[in-house]
């Protein structure tokens, strides 16, 4: 299987400045770790790690295939985009062909099992040649043509099988056998009801029996002995002591011998969650308390937090992506954490260091990993088509949990429960993990905005989590022994021997969304919006090279929370470019797709000929002014004050001249020419209510009023 990540130590080769270079010694020195080169004519060279590996003088040589932005390879979002809908369906049956001669099953797993499966010629008992015959023959194909699918959906997942174009026990003694298993039937129809009484599981079971087997075909048993029946029964299958959720947990399990993955290193499984917040926070615009969700990536080796992400209201699928790609890219530290909440830009944890004050920059939030295996449940945004795909082409496994089974991602459901214990029952707004925990008004308590309350689960997790010891933590040599998530990095660090890196920055590019849209002279137009930029000079009127349904059409990839811009691969040099829609100069912040339909919308009942520009500036003066009370408006023009994008993209040509401090005085950014230096990166959720906000109360008359201190003395 490819690696989206490369090994870094002795004897990995580099290109350094043209030439070739080989890793031939790593050694650990007081300004931070260096490794010594050597080239093929023998002279040897003594670097930083981090310089070779953030250096755009270096790249890096991989030692096995695997994804890269200049191969040739399309990415499996425009793989599968160019289907028609009979094509889809003719891939999917496909897939589940295949998956049934590889494990004997249509879905892949028994845990989702049909009925009937495994069928006895697919059984995995029989040996990989026979099922291959039997399913060759039963597609009416060759055998070769099968063994080709196998390989591709081996390697690529459902987009390699696409058209190359360009997965009774025994009753009690006197009683009828017959009588306590349809019992036990009619006890199992209800396990997704609501809990009955025994004497109408009794009723109904008498029933059941004189019309299956006849009047006096079966004895029916006094009531005291059918409630010892179903006494005895409520071992196999619980219905009347416990909860009904708790019932159908049990119900829900499966059947025979099932283990525990162990993890045996840093990377090996990547445990992904989303969970609603037992606290509320303040919506910025109408100071109201509005709910969040929170999703949160887990190295379940280490306990390591690698992605944290807050969203108003719902998660997206752009916002599981975020959290993925920050263990490939993790946030910066806080300005003010203490040294032993940062963690360096290379991944070496700190005690590796001679001297860790001599170490330049600022450092990470959270440990750099390249997951193997990505364990999630089945929610949509978790097991979505795109997100399965790239995951297969980066050479990430998906082992989906199993159905309403929290315990498969114990780990991380461990964690939600030590932050609501240890920080969120801390703050204000907390109501507590269900309705009969909550107090009596908590929303009126909540002061944190959500991208403070995401700051403040950042740090913590940082500063408190990553440092304290862990009860599920520890060496089996040294059973005495606790160590912390930190420690345990870098015990899995030593064990494995080595650090997985990201091989290519550019594959960010491949989480975004891809748009089919021709190239005009005037550029590409998306949703009446139009972008432009001069990597299109040489597509202008040009024939599209893709083929299928969209062969008029060429890919671009799309933020939804940010369409200010799109990036565009150039099919011949493989590189990305970041297009800048028309209006993006006369704005200073994100707009998301959501704000900009509002906004035409709004737009459109006020004046007779609007356009984007009018639209999007009335949208935001509405927003400014407080004047927007709907629940859409609530969580547009929260998704709109969002200082950084869900994924940081690595920088283009476009992006690099946008930002010089000359050309943003140009377009009327003066305010924003002196940067900081390291802004801290803020994101904002959105709120479920309206409310209406006097802007001359709140002090809006002038930039010099004090907006927040009005704005609570008000509330």
């Amino acid at each position: 299987m490819s690696r989206a990540g490369a090994r870094v130590g002795v004897g990995t080769r580099f290109r350094y400045d043209g030439e070739t270079v080989e890793v031939v010694e790593m050694v650990p020195t007081t300004a931070g770790n260096e490794v010594a080169l050597k080239d093929g004519r023998g002279r040897m060279l003594r670097l930083s790690l981090k310089e070779l590996l953030f250096s755009d003088r270096a790249v890096i040589i991989p030692d096995g295939p695997g994804p890269a932005a200049d191969d040739l390879e399309e990415i499996a979002s425009v793989v599968l985009a160019q289907l028609g809908e009979a094509e889809r369906r003719k891939l999917l049956d496909r897939a589940e062909h295949v998956r049934e001669v590889l494990t004997g099953y249509r879905s892949g797993t028994s845990e989702l099992a049909r009925d009937g499966e495994p069928r006895p010629e697919y059984s995995p008992a029989l040996s990989a040649e026979a099922r291959y015959a039997t399913k060759a023959a039963e597609l009416g194909v060759g055998l070769r043509t099968l063994k080709r699918w196998v390989a591709e959906f081996r390697e690529h997942g459902e987009a390699g099988l696409a058209p190359k174009r360009g997965f009774a026990r025994k009753a009690q003694v006197g009683v009828d056998g017959r009588w306590a298993e349809t019992a036990l039937e009619v006890m199992i129809e209800h396990s997704g009801e609501s809990k009955p009484s025994r004497t109408m599981v009794i009723e109904r079971t008498r029933a059941r029996v004189i019309a299956r087997f006849g009047p006096d075909a079966v004895s029916q048993p006094s009531r005291a002995t059918a409630f010892r029946i179903l006494e005895d029964l409520e071992r196999r299958h619980p219905l009347f002591r416990l909860g009904a959720k708790r019932n159908r947990d049990i119900a829900d399990r499966p059947d025979g011998v099932y283990g525990k993955l162990r993890p045996t290193r840093p990377g090996e499984y990547l445990l992904m969650d989303s969970t609603r917040l037992d606290v509320f926070a303040f919506d910025p615009m109408t100071l109201r308390w509005v709910q969040a969700e929170l999703s949160v990536s887990m190295d379940w080796y280490t306990r390591c937090i690698t992605g944290i992400r807050l969203t108003p209201v719902s998660t997206k699928a752009v916002d599981v992506s975020a959290v993925l790609y920050q263990s490939f890219r993790p946030w910066p530290a806080g300005r003010d954490w203490p040294r032993h909440a940062v963690w360096p830009e290379h991944g070496i944890p700190w005690t590796v260091l001679v001297d860790v004050d001599a170490t330049e920059g600022p450092g990470l939030a959270s440990p750099p990993l390249v997951p193997e295996t990505l364990v999630v449940d089945h929610g949509k945004v978790y097991v979505s088509e795109h997100l399965t795909s790239v995951c297969r082409r980066m050479g990430i496994s998906i082992q989906p949990a199993r159905l309403r089974t929290g315990r498969d991602k114990g780990p991380v459901e461990r964690f939600f429960r030590t932050l609501r214990e240890d920080l969120l029952q801390a703050l204000p707004g907390y109501k507590g993990p269900d309705i009969h925990s909550r107090g009596e008004s908590p929303e009126d308590d909540a002061f944190f905005f959500l991208d403070e309350l995401e700051s403040i689960i950042r740090e913590w997790t940082a500063v408190v989590y990553h440092s304290r010891p862990h009860s599920g933590l520890g060496d089996p040599g040294l059973p005495g022994l606790r160590m912390s998530p930190a420690k345990m990095f870098e015990h899995g660090m030593a064990r494995a021997g080595y650090i997985e890196v990201p091989r290519d920055p550019d594959l960010a590019f491949e989480f975004l969304e891809t748009r089919w849209r021709t190239i005009q002279h005037y550029g590409v137009e998306i949703d009446r919006r139009r972008y432009n930029g001069p990597a299109l000079n040489d597509y202008r009127n040009v024939k599209s090279p893709y083929s299928g349904r969209t062969k008029k059409g060429w890919p671009f990839q799309v933020d939804p929370d940010d369409i200010t811009r799109i990036y565009f691969r150039d099919p011949n040099s493989r590189s990305w470019h970041t297009l800048l829609w028309e209006h993006a100069p006369s704005m200073d912040m994100p707009l998301s797709e959501d704000a900009l339909a509002f906004a035409r919308k709004l737009a459109g009942s006020k004046y007779r000929y609007p356009d984007d520009r009018l639209a999007v500036a009335d949208l935001l003066e509405r927003w400014n002014l407080g004047l927007g009370t709907t629940r859409a408006e609530r969580r547009m023009a929260l998704r709109l004050a969002r200082d950084q994008a869900a994924i940081a993209l690595p920088e283009t040509e476009a992006t690099a001249v946008i930002s010089l401090p000359s050309v943003r005085k140009a377009l009327g950014h003066e305010a924003d020419v002196a940067e900081p230096e390291r802004p801290e990166p803020m994101e904002v959720g959105d709120d479920d209510e309206a409310d209406e906000i006097d802007t001359v109360e709140l002090g809006a008359g002038g930039p010099d009023d004090d907006f927040y201190v009005d704005a609570l003395e008000d509330v």
